[in-house]
């Protein structure tokens, strides 16, 4: 026979079960967000692309204060334009190619080493627990199925971040450089307007974590209200 303490404990320990299925709901999306990316939604070998650069604050005490975002070397771009963000100031860094650039417009001797941009002020910053997007248009791409964008973070504390490792297997690096591809569909990344779950098997856990913890939850509270019946 069960009796009243046997059902309270198993309530409590359904309740601790919902407690870690809403864990797991809250936790995906925090780490799946994390990292800069890039998606490029109209992005083609050849071509023009609009590049949006997805920059989350990471640091729970620093802000984000400068982003410094590296263009590819061996395959260069010869033209950036930048779209302006309030309380920032972006400056575009070119160098000097070895071998002119044959375009439509004639040849082209310079390219685009990197685009820094700069808050303005401290206010400017994105903050803890914020992110900013960054837009640029660019070309032309290189005709190559990827192109990274190795990008330095600056943070208010003086701590940089580099993200520049590229995968070397089926699991992604510490600190993933933005990459587009440019071989398959144009996006190589979440476009800014979409779901910060960066795949679906965060997805299909969020949505376990959430029957788990609803199943645990109306289980536990019928024990417990059991327990405050009074015997026939």
């Amino acid at each position: 026979m069960t009796g009243p303490n046997q059902l309270t404990r198993a309530g409590r320990r359904l309740m601790l079960t919902a407690a870690l299925g809403l864990m797991i709901i809250v936790g995906l999306p925090a780490a799946a967000s994390a990292h800069i990316r890039v998606s490029a939604t109209d992005a083609t070998p050849g071509g023009y692309g609009l590049l949006t650069f997805r920059v989350p604050t990471e640091s729970d005490t620093a802000s984000t204060t400068e982003v410094i975002i590296n263009f590819p070397v061996s395959t260069p771009i010869t033209s950036v334009s930048v779209a302006p963000v309030d309380g920032w100031t972006a400056r575009v860094q070119t160098g000097r190619l070895d071998k002119p650039v044959h375009t439509d417009d004639g040849p082209v001797e310079a390219y685009v080493k990197r685009v820094v941009w700069r808050a303005d002020s401290p206010a400017g910053a994105i903050k803890p627990g914020e992110f900013g997007l960054f837009n640029l248009m660019a070309g032309p791409l290189p005709r190559t199925a990827t192109v990274a964008f190795p990008t330095d973070q600056h943070y208010s504390d003086g701590t940089v971040v580099s993200w520049n490792q590229l995968p070397t297997g089926a699991a992604e690096p510490d600190h993933p450089a933005p990459v587009i591809n440019l071989s398959g569909p144009a996006t190589a990344s979440p476009a800014p307007e979409q779901a910060v779950v960066a795949s679906p098997v965060p997805g299909r856990l969020a949505v376990i974590g959430i029957a788990v913890a609803a199943v645990a939850l109306v289980i536990a509270i019928i024990a417990v209200l059991r327990t405050r019946r009074p015997d026939a």
